[in-house]
């Protein structure tokens, strides 16, 4: 890859935004510096930026050119997971690849986007008809995205999580499940079989994990969390786990949160336990979006300028996407990075990559003008 290919990309702008947006730690419910910081960057460059409330002190950074017929949104999260290491999360680089939190889930997909538009906005003199959409809350409950689509709606959106720059034409669905169980506290040498939490909670996760297995192997299935009271030397009153499953996009969600209550209910029959609850937190459907149209078209033919190869997938996490989609916006799931790198220790993307996603945003951008 040469650096001729990137004419619509400052590349010292756009590394030295991704340098800082990784050092500002932002993780769900705490983004109040990295919003300040790109309150001022994105007013400094000259876009029309608003805040819209999400709460007290949270909010989105919108840019929405006025007097527009608006296309195309553009989405991004600032917020990551927790710190692995609070000692080294910030910026590191070694040759062409960026570490630090959130390098590809994904400060680096938002730095992309942001110089995109700032190219877009530069060529077109303002009158580009595309927004661009700085979200809080993504990695916990959405309410940064769920915000956006309460107050706007937009035909089409891309969203920059970590794809490897494949284009993600649909999105796996998602249940969070939350499974509770109690019991009477005593002292651990009176322990008795079956009447502990603990062991309840054990027994409905195997049963799950049955299910998964010879049911529906299509499904992503991980527990999450697994608490139970640390109270010492007792058997705890009570025990919780969470539970993330992806599905495919046309997997029968129905179906599955009834299987699963299912089971829950033929355990209690088996085994008399009224302290025992199943909860879906959140459901989330999948979506396919066929390959054709004028959007998609114009997505291929960026990819092609680029020569680089045309294989829509499908995106295997939840993601903002399903919230805009069940507000009835057609996502487009695109950005630098590995999904597998998100999240991990050693999280990192690459930087020639992503000035490549600020090309093809950029191209993107500019093609909604004839759309």
């Amino acid at each position: 890859m040469t650096a001729e290919l990137f004419t619509a990309v400052q590349r010292p702008r756009l590394r030295k935004l991704v340098r800082r947006l990784i050092d500002i730690y932002s993780p769900s419910g705490k983004e109040e510096e990295i919003l300040a910081y790109l309150s001022g960057y994105l007013k400094r460059s000259g876009l029309p930026v608003t805040r819209q409330e999400v709460d007290d002190s949270r909010y989105n950074l919108l840019v929405i050119p006025p007097d527009m017929d608006i296309r195309m949104v553009f989405v991004g999260h600032l917020d990551t997971v927790s710190a692995y290491d609070l000692d080294s999360y910030e910026y590191e680089e070694e040759n062409d690849e960026i570490f630090g939190l959130g390098a590809a889930d994904m400060k680096g997909g938002c730095a992309a986007m942001i110089e995109a538009y700032l190219g877009a906005h530069e060529r077109l003199r303002g009158r580009l008809p595309v927004a661009l959409a700085l979200v809080v809350g993504e990695e916990e409950e959405g309410d940064g995205a769920q915000e956006l689509v309460r107050d706007y709606h937009f035909p089409w959106a891309v969203i920059a999580e970590p794809t490897d720059l494949r284009p993600c034409l649909g999105e796996y669905g998602y249940i969070e499940t939350q499974v509770v169980t109690g019991g009477k506290r005593k002292h651990a040498s009176l322990a008795s079989p079956g009447q502990s939490p603990v062991e309840t909670l054990l027994r409905i996760l195997i049963e799950f994990s049955r299910y998964h297995e010879e049911k529906r192997p299509e499904l992503i299935y991980n527990i999450r969390d697994l608490f139970s009271s640390p109270e010492g030397f007792v058997v705890p009153d009570r025990c919780e786990a969470w539970i993330d499953s992806h599905l495919p996009p046309d997997a029968p969600i129905g179906d599955i949160t009834l299987e699963l209550e299912e089971i829950v209910e033929k355990y209690r029959q088996k085994h008399p336990h009224p302290d025992l609850s199943l909860r879906f937190t959140t459901l989330h459907g999948g979506f396919s979006l066929p390959e054709k149209g004028p959007v998609v078209d114009s997505l291929r033919q960026a990819f092609m300028v680029h020569s680089l190869p045309w294989q829509p997938e499908v995106f295997r996490s939840h993601s903002d996407a399903n919230i805009l989609w069940e507000a009835g916006v057609k996502p487009i799931i695109l950005g630098p990075g590995q999904l597998e790198k998100a999240h991990a220790p050693e999280e990192s993307i690459s930087f020639v990559q992503t000035c490549l996603a600020a090309e093809l945003f950029h191209d993107m951008m500019v093609s909604m003008v004839s759309q």
